[in-house]
């Protein structure tokens, strides 16, 4: 199975490249996101490959990151989601504004995929909730686990929730409040009350 190629990029098409390793051109399906941050044609590019086997076909997935691949099969495991809805979300949204989707159970944001509907949306934020928990707190990088460690680890307490509630009454983003909400427990700490963390997290939404 292949788990990363790293050569020359030769070409790239609508949802697809071809990497050159050794003189030898391996199609790979990527996200939107991943083709707009590609090196120039000739240059070095190293990536991340899901591998995917079926009776007619190999296709190889790639990504920028290790993460971004643990992404991609933490989406396919819901049912109905498949490889090209799973670029598609990930074209759209990304990895952390996927976690915040799913930690804000914001159907809306995951919606704004192309092939999501609400149904699936609303499946999407309700089975990776628990799942993306495990999946940063086992993330690679440290800073980036330490910042998402602590975000999943905030996110559960009541007054967080009330103050999230509060802010999508006043007519804010589910994800948006989530954010702000989550900024302002990182500065008033776990314990800060209700109207604290509204005060702060209005003002995080107005910067």
């Amino acid at each position: 199975m292949i788990a990363k190629l790293k050569g020359l990029l030769d070409t790239i098409g609508d949802d697809w490249l071809i990497i050159d390793v050794n003189g030898v051109g391996y199609m790979v399906f990527c996200s939107g996101r991943t083709l707009s941050n590609l090196p120039g044609t000739g240059e070095a590019l190293e990536l991340h490959i899901e591998t995917h086997v079926r009776e007619d076909h190999i296709h190889l997935y790639g990504f920028a990151s290790a993460e971004d691949r643990q992404w991609f099969n933490l989406l396919l495991a819901v049912q109905g989601v498949g490889a090209k809805v799973a670029l598609a979300i990930q074209s759209t949204l990304s990895s952390d504004e996927i976690m915040n989707a799913l930690m804000a159970q914001d159907k809306a944001m995951m919606a704004r995929a192309p092939g999501v509907g609400p149904k699936l949306a609303g499946r999407i934020v309700s089975e990776l909730k628990d799942k993306a928990g495990k999946l940063v707190i086992e993330a690679p990088l440290a800073d980036a686990k330490s910042a998402r460690v602590e975000q999943v680890e905030t996110s559960v307490g009541k007054a967080s929730v009330e103050a999230i509630s509060a802010l999508v009454n006043l007519g804010y983003g589910q994800t948006d409040a989530f954010v702000a909400v989550q900024a302002a427990v990182r500065d008033l700490g776990p314990d800060a009350d209700l109207q604290d963390l509204i005060r702060l997290g209005l003002r995080e939404l107005s910067r």
